[in-house]
């Protein structure tokens, strides 16, 4: 009767560290994705700011180039103007739904990986 209630004991002791073992593997799971998740998003800002301020530095260039052949400086800024206008409104009425599922795409592939 002794060696049975030592065996549940045990068995129940081995229970209780089987669920801690199981809850600390969730928990490292856990954090294993999220900084998985926030590494990449790190990533991908720097990487937008630096192709952002590469744009906005080739726009300017390219700005003053067409208003000096157009005679202008301020020439220059509105045509650069016009044609982002002009690429904001084909995004817009035309990549909307493609853009939002792309990055849902990105998020979900980054979270189940």
């Amino acid at each position: 009767m002794k060696d049975q209630a030592k065996m549940i004991e045990t068995l129940l002791e081995d229970a209780v560290e089987y669920g801690k073992t199981n809850l600390e593997i969730i928990k490292l799971k856990a954090l294993d994705k999220s900084s998985e998740v926030a590494s990449s998003i790190v990533f991908q800002t720097i990487l937008f700011i630096l192709i952002f301020s590469f744009i906005v530095f080739f726009n300017l260039g390219l700005a003053i180039l067409i208003g000096r052949l157009l005679g202008q400086l301020y020439l220059g800024f509105f045509v650069m103007a016009a044609f982002y206008l002009l690429s904001g409104l084909v995004f817009y009425f035309f990549f909307q739904k493609k853009i939002k599922m792309w990055v849902s795409e990105f998020i979900i592939k980054q979270v189940l990986k």
